[in-house]
């Protein structure tokens, strides 16, 4: 049996944007999950193409091709996830920080998470504080988690800045909270009283899950 979770992998770390999302329909039409062709294939391509990055293999226009093909497909897959949320694992609130466009894994993290039996609202990129403490006063919901992440460290010390507004909107015994992004660290967390971050996207699934049990 082929491989499909390596081919998706690998042609999305040769910004291969068509051939990715063929493979994805080819390995649909085999018999494999949806959820499995993302955590598998497309979010260990796309951590093999931050690796790379980091490590000065690849550069920022070879990293939005990698993107435009994961984007690609994942609006085959994302359909294909929707199903029954009444009987919801839990309410998220996905944003990106204000300051912040970057959100491949962000929305890698929602689609996960939303494929787990979470209801999940996303707010996209560059999200100020306040709408992010809006959405979360007004939502009618037992478990509420916010997901929030940063890829550069300035948007991150927003996180820091949300929290205080949490408190002060006195919300903060009904939200559970979760930051990821590269510079985000488990001492981070700490020092801003927040309650968890993850890895990556199936590490994120797992968090969400341990924090809103």
């Amino acid at each position: 049996m082929a491989d499909y979770f390596a081919e998706i992998a690998e042609l999305l770390g040769k910004q291969k944007v068509n051939d990715t999302d063929a493979k994805c329909k080819e390995a649909l039409a085999a018999g494999i999950a949806p959820l499995d062709i993302i955590q598998k294939g497309l979010a260990e391509g796309m951590k093999s193409v931050g690796d790379r990055f980091q490590a000065g293999e690849l550069f920022l226009p070879q990293i939005m091709m990698s993107a435009k093909a994961m984007n690609k497909a994942m609006e085959t897959l994302e359909p294909l996830l929707k199903g029954d949320n009444s009987a919801s694992a839990g309410y998220v609130i996905s944003f990106v920080q204000e300051g912040d466009i970057h959100d491949i894994g962000n929305r890698l993290v929602s689609t996960m998470v939303g494929a787990n039996g979470f209801t999940v609202k996303v707010l996209g990129t560059d999200v100020p504080n306040e709408t992010v403490v809006e959405e979360a006063a007004k939502a009618e919901a037992d478990k509420l988690l916010i997901v929030g992440s940063a890829l550069m460290t300035t948007s991150m010390l927003g996180q820091k800045d949300l929290m205080r507004l949490i408190n002060e909107a006195g919300i903060r015994g009904k939200v559970k909270c979760m930051f990821g992004g590269a510079p985000v660290t488990n001492e981070w967390i700490a020092e801003i009283g927040a309650d968890g971050t993850a890895e990556n996207a199936s590490a994120a699934v797992d968090m969400a899950k341990k924090l809103m049990c």
